[in-house]
């Protein structure tokens, strides 16, 4: 059987590449054209139209092709890459930086790509970095030159820049129960919204004496993590049942715990103070939470975001850390915070030690004291028509 003939404009098509790769630019376009002109006005030739017209110095003509191919296959990568590297060449990185991002995002997993392509896409990534980092300093040495200094001027305007320049993502409240609207983003609360924390503070000493107590005597410590027999089993992330977190109750779950608050009357004297958010049968707790060497507490949001978490570090190793959202931070010892648990947070122990902290809930400054109340009278009643007491964790 004779082999079946190639078309007349795929055979034009094929000496166009041939000509491409031998640097015949002039050729290459010329059978490139042929083709369009045969009706042929697919990818391939206006991607070989576009790529010789641009050895040729031809940007208006590379220009045309691109952005032809562009209206007719939006997602096209190499077409995407062209036409950034056209406005990478008349200097306007803004618009480059858009093509070069869009081909990035568009492009499948480099082990479905040629090789070619990888290595273009590589090179619009590496354009990327560059113009952004140029973004970067020329807004920064504007703003510097100002008077912006992160180190002293408004938090909130330097949070805000880091956001845009992408070197922080928004964290939001995401309570797991109960979402109380209208309520500040906020990461860290500033120390001096709790002066009551000064006599908490000046009780360190005396509050890590009776946690040493404890832990001498043992007994006392479980795991932080428990199931619910009544509800289905999760993991936890790991944590469910293990002493690698546990917790020491003064107060669990709206009670106090009479045995171990006996044996911690200091520490029960200095939070006398204390806004605790007294939920009854639900909060507050009030805690010695230990963290052991090597572990770690993964990402996770709390149930309300009424309430706000305090932590007074007690026992406190090298190589401890805390993060809420954005904000990562160092526990010091008798220093306390404040800090929204339903923004996303996380804790390490790359110690060899154990930590320990004293661990509480107070109510949000925000709310007024009849949101208290209704927010009381709210879980009341939830618990009144399951006629059960809840499983409730801080």
């Amino acid at each position: 059987m004779a082999a079946m003939s190639v078309p007349m404009h795929e055979q034009a098509l094929q000496a166009a590449y041939a000509a491409l790769r031998a640097g015949n630019a002039r050729e290459a376009r010329d059978q490139f054209l042929g083709a369009l002109e045969a009706g042929r006005a697919d990818a391939p030739v206006l991607l070989g139209v576009a790529h010789a017209s641009r050895l040729l110095g031809d940007d208006a003509g590379t220009i045309a092709a691109v952005d032809r191919l562009l209206a007719a296959e939006p997602r096209n990568v190499r077409a995407l890459l062209l036409r950034a590297d056209c406005y990478a060449a008349q200097g306007d990185a803004r618009s480059a930086s858009a093509f070069y991002q869009r081909a990035l995002k568009m492009a499948p997993p480099a082990a479905e790509l040629p090789a070619d392509l990888v290595q273009e896409l590589q090179r619009a990534s590496a354009a990327c970095e560059q113009y952004s980092a140029q973004y970067k300093g020329w807004l920064r040495s504007r703003l510097a030159a100002s008077g912006f200094d992160a180190a002293r001027s408004s938090p909130r305007f330097a949070q805000s820049f880091d956001l845009l320049l992408g070197e922080k993502q928004v964290f939001l409240q995401q309570p797991k129960v109960y979402y109380f609207p209208e309520l500040p983003q906020i990461q860290f609360y500033a120390r001096d919204l709790f002066p009551w924390l000064d006599e908490l503070e000046a009780a360190t000493d005396a509050i890590r004496a009776e946690l040493l107590a404890v832990l001498e005597e043992g007994g006392g410590f479980s795991p932080y993590v428990t199931g619910d027999p009544n509800r289905p089993r999760k993991d936890h992330m790991g944590l469910l049942n293990n002493p690698a977190w546990s917790a020491f109750y003064l107060w669990k779950n709206g009670e106090v715990v009479p045995g171990n608050a006996a044996r911690c009357p200091a520490t029960m004297r200095a939070l006398r103070n204390a806004p605790l958010a007294v939920v009854p049968k639900r909060s507050p707790s009030v805690l010695f939470s230990l963290l052991e060497a090597g572990a770690h507490i993964p990402p996770h949001h709390g149930l309300v975001n009424t309430r706000l978490i305090c932590h007074l570090p007690l026992v406190v190793p090298d190589g401890c850390a805390f993060r809420v959202g954005n904000d990562l931070r160092e526990w010091r010892e008798g220093k306390a915070w404040a800090f929204d648990d339903t923004i996303e947070h996380e804790a390490w122990n790359r110690s060899a030690e154990t930590r320990v902290i004293l661990l509480f809930d107070i109510w949000r400054p925000e709310l007024t004291t009849e949101e208290r109340t209704l927010i009381v009278q709210l879980f009341d009643a939830i618990d009144a028509h399951s006629g059960t007491r809840p499983h409730w964790e801080i």
